[in-house]
């Protein structure tokens, strides 16, 4: 028996498992747009601030923020709420200058007449989730609003979102997230629709088909007995906010999601912090997952709600099956050569519906409810199916340690606000490669050759997918590669 046969059907059987896999995620996210599109003009109105609104705490997590938290503390002044019942707290936990530059914005604030702190933690205990607990617990507000450095809240957002917690049993509300720099390369336009996807069509999804969303991290408000009632903020995770998301709705807490008002934010402009935050947010996705899905799966919640928690949670467990489909794809476009067409058509073509052009869908819609308009998304959905195949390295790796229960710290995704025409060579706060990049690299050339390999061969149905698997490993790398030596050229 031949080498070949005796691979063939392991490896195609293997193959195929992954390539179904990838398709279950691929009928969840047909479903999604299913359910966005019979509920997406079901809105709630929030009516208009109360009389006596509630007091209304701002929490500002930042962490060597120096080019924007001035930016930062100057929008969230302009917002617009009884100066008696609003108080901003600035939280730093840096390590750098930015405590000198967040002190003086505050003192700025504080003489112009707003109730705002300056509290600078030497010990960056629980990250993130540990900066906004410290903050609670010197905080008055019963509602707690939280914005990222690199957001720039408008002066009607309180006014916006403040209203909807007339109703007792909301515990939080999130507004949709908008995008500062959408434009300034091809990355920002790729990660703007990745967030368009979550945003405009999961969120709208699955808030208005009454099953659970998460806050973001960000551009949210909660009700602080919410919190506290789903047992505070937590740092077992990378991912606070998904975690403390789930443990409140499943006390029966309501959350709340505003699709029609976004806050704009600045996008990662570089390779190495977009990998880093995916990896966070990858990571952390699985270990909230492995400490809450179960819980969740032997409750009495309604089975589709427990469904729609699975899949969302488990959803970066795709990564891990691109690499399988990475590892395999080549070796089965030749295994496959003796078996009959007709069969593979059968079993191709359903899995590819199912798995690849779903994706297209998605984010075609996504983006025409963001912008308004289709023109030029066509032109960018191989690109970003690329991209996704090029994470899966960072963000499978990212999957193996949740699953494995390896610890890691919180790394803070860099922001630079950037001007027009400023270079991201010109600023700080640089993230260095790791081996990950090598490791793209070497795929890239390998999918280089297989594409010549199956153009000798006439293999021209094969061309257009060993093109994306060598375009997306060749982009993370390059774009890593080239930054990484601009940043040492401008040192």
């Amino acid at each position: 028996m031949q080498l070949d046969t005796w691979l063939r059907w392991p490896v195609l059987a293997l193959y195929f498992s992954a390539l179904a896999c990838l398709a279950g995620y691929g009928m969840h996210r047909w479903y999604l747009l299913w359910l966005y599109a019979r509920l997406k003009k079901k809105r709630g109105e929030p009516g208009p601030l109360p009389d006596d609104p509630p007091r209304l705490t701002i929490q500002l997590p930042i962490f060597n923020e120096m080019y924007v938290v001035e930016r930062l503390v100057e929008a969230v002044t302009a917002i617009e709420y009884p100066p008696d019942r609003l108080e901003i707290q600035v939280l730093d936990d840096s390590t750098d200058e930015t405590v000198e530059i967040a002190a003086k914005a505050v003192q700025k604030a504080r003489a112009s007449g707003f109730r705002i702190v300056h509290l600078h933690r030497t010990d960056r205990s629980g990250y993130k989730a540990g900066a906004l607990e410290a903050g609670l617990k010197v905080s008055r507000g019963e509602l707690v609003a939280v914005f990222d450095a690199d957001f720039l809240p408008e002066p009607d957002f309180a006014q916006r979102l403040v209203p909807y917690f007339n109703d007792p049993a909301v515990g939080m509300v999130q507004a949709r997230w908008g995008h500062l720099n959408r434009m300034f390369s091809a990355l920002t336009q790729v990660q703007a629709m990745f967030l368009d996807g979550h945003f405009v069509i999961e969120h709208t999804a699955r808030n208005r088909s009454g099953r659970f969303f998460n806050f973001n991290g960000t551009a949210g408000i909660w009700r602080r007995q919410c919190i506290a009632d789903a047992g505070g903020w937590q740092h077992d995770t990378l991912t606070e906010d998904l975690d403390l998301s789930y443990r409140a709705q499943m006390k029966g807490w309501q959350f709340i999601y505003d699709p029609e008002y976004a806050v704009p934010a600045e996008l990662p402009v570089e390779m190495t912090a977009f990998k880093s935050q995916q990896h966070r947010w990858a990571k952390g996705s699985i270990q909230t997952a492995r400490k809450l899905l179960p819980s969740i799966l032997r409750s009495d919640l309604p089975f589709r709600v427990k469904l729609e928690a699975t899949f969302h949670l488990t959803a970066n467990v795709g990564y891990l099956l691109v690499l399988v489909l990475a590892a395999l794809v080549v070796p089965s476009i030749w295994l496959r050569s003796e078996i009959s067409p007709w069969l593979l058509i059968l079993i191709d073509l359903p899995l590819f519906f199912l798995s690849t052009v779903s994706i297209g869908m998605f984010y075609v819609q996504a983006y025409r409810e963001a912008l308004g308009s289709c023109k030029g998304v066509f032109r960018w959905i191989p690109f970003l199916m690329a991209v996704g195949i090029g994470l899966s390295i960072n963000n499978a790796r990212a999957v193996l340690e949740a699953l494995r229960g390896q610890v890691s710290g919180f790394r803070r995704t860099p922001k630079y606000n950037l001007a027009g025409g400023e270079s991201i060579a010109s600023r700080r706060y640089r993230i260095r490669i790791n081996r990950d990049t090598w490791i793209e690299l070497g795929l890239a050339g390998y999918f280089t050759a297989a594409i010549g390999a199956a153009l000798t061969a006439s293999l021209w149905a094969a061309v257009p997918f060993l093109l994306l698997f060598g375009t997306g490993y060749a982009y993370t790398a390059g774009s890593t590669l080239v930054q990484s030596w601009r940043s040492r050229q401008s040192a």
